[in-house]
C-alpha cells in the first residue's frame, strides 16, 4: 500500500506540474471571445466593431452616468471577469496603449492601470518601448514589442503571461507574473490620444 500511495503522489505532482502552453497553437486552445463594456469606457473612447475595438477621439462621447465608468483615465474594461484558463490577443496602433487585467473595485474608475491603488497588472506599449507596471512600480522590458500582444491567464495557478506576437505567429515572452488571484480578473485597455486597440480571438 505504501508503494501505491507513493505512486499516486508522484502522478499527482506530475499533473500539477504540467507546463503552461508555449506555442500560439497551444495557447489558442484557450482562446476567449471578449467584448468591451461601454459602461466603463472613458468619455473620449469610441467603441466599434461589436465593442471589440476602442479608439481615442477628440470629441467626448455622450455616455450615460455609470458608477463603473472611468472618469480620470482613458481606460475601458471588458464585460466579463475571468477565473479560468484563458488566452486573448490585442492589436494596437498609435502612440501608447496599455493592456491590463484587474479586479473590479469601487475605486477602480479613479485609478490608472498599474497604480498603487489599483489591483492590476499591466503592459504599457509605445513607439519607444514597453514596460510592465504593477503596484506603482515600473519594470522596463528590453524587447521591442510587435503590434499584437497575447495574454495568457491561468487564474487558479496564479500565472499571467504577456507575449509579443509576430506576424508569422512567433511568440516572445514579455513578462510573467506568479501570484495568487483572489477575485475574477477583468481584461482592460488604456488608449491614449491618437491610438486604438482591438481585441481579437486567436485561431
Amino acid at each position: 500500500m505504501e508503494n501505491v500511495s507513493i505512486a499516486i503522489a508522484e502522478i499527482s505532482q506530475t499533473i500539477q506540474a504540467d507546463p503552461d502552453p508555449q506555442t500560439r497553437q497551444e495557447l489558442s486552445l484557450y482562446s476567449s471571445s471578449l467584448s468591451l463594456d461601454p459602461n466603463t469606457a472613458f468619455e473620449n473612447l469610441l467603441l466599434s466593431e461589436g465593442n471589440r475595438k476602442v479608439t481615442w477621439i477628440k470629441k467626448a462621447q455622450r455616455y450615460p452616468l455609470h458608477p463603473e465608468r472611468f472618469t480620470q483615465y482613458d481606460q475601458v474594461l471588458c464585460t466579463v471577469g475571468l477565473s479560468g484558463v484563458c488566452y486573448w490577443e490585442v492589436e494596437w496602433r498609435g502612440s501608447r496603449v496599455e493592456v491590463a487585467v484587474c479586479y473590479k473595485g469601487a475605486d477602480l474608475e479613479e485609478s490608472g492601470f498599474g497604480d498603487i491603488a489599483s489591483h492590476s497588472w499591466c503592459i504599457s506599449l509605445s513607439n519607444v518601448g514597453c514596460a510592465y507596471w504593477h503596484g506603482g512600480i515600473k519594470t522596463k522590458i528590453p524587447i521591442n514589442c510587435s503590434s499584437t500582444v497575447g495574454v495568457y491567464l491561468n487564474h487558479k495557478a496564479g500565472t499571467l503571461y504577456f507575449y509579443s506576437v509576430s506576424d508569422c505567429g512567433e511568440m516572445t515572452l514579455l513578462h510573467r507574473v506568479n501570484t495568487t488571484f483572489s477575485q475574477p480578473l477583468y481584461p482592460g485597455l488604456m488608449v491614449s490620444r491618437g491610438a486604438s486597440a482591438r481585441i481579437v480571438c486567436a485561431k
